[in-house]
């Protein structure tokens, strides 16, 4: 079984770059903002409701970055392959969900709400953005690609 998820680099005009703080299944993740393909969705129009239902942010998708070219086991199912696109994002409008300056900066009562994902977004610098501040493997990857490329 194949899980494609779809991912978007956001810059913002200070060279700051977004990220996604979640706790999911009791396990916490940094991660680019970005989620499930869904039947009968493009991967761009996937981004798009992604940051909607996420942030509340309408975004222009852009130029794409990378799709994993290399066997990913899933970390939620073992009988799950990850397949996962990258592409640049820009808002369309200012942020208006909260921004958290520090990891993981969500109410700790929601982590016991297992049908609820705490999520939480933060911006980190450019220059201080490196692979060991993403949690998984693909992530990790993308940002050496895109820091790389820069």
């Amino acid at each position: 079984m194949f899980n494609i998820r779809v991912y978007g680099i956001l810059i913002n005009k200070e060279k700051q770059v977004l990220l996604s703080d979640e706790c999911i299944q009791g396990k916490f993740y940094t991660k680019y903002p970005g989620g499930g393909l869904e039947f009968g969705e493009g991967t761009r129009a996937c981004l798009e409701r992604e940051f909607m239902e996420e942030m509340q942010l309408r975004v222009r998708v852009g130029d794409h970055i990378y799709t994993t070219d290399f066997y990913q086991q899933s970390a939620f199912n073992p009988a799950h392959q990850i397949i996962s696109i990258y592409y640049f994002v820009k808002a369309l409008a200012p942020i208006t969900v909260p921004l958290h300056s520090k990891a993981f900066d969500f109410d700790p009562l929601l982590i016991s709400k297992q049908q609820i994902i705490p999520e939480s977004f933060r911006f980190i610098d450019w220059d201080l953005l490196q692979e060991n501040e993403l949690t998984l493997p693909i992530d990790k990857l993308v940002t050496k690609i895109i820091k790389n490329n820069a």
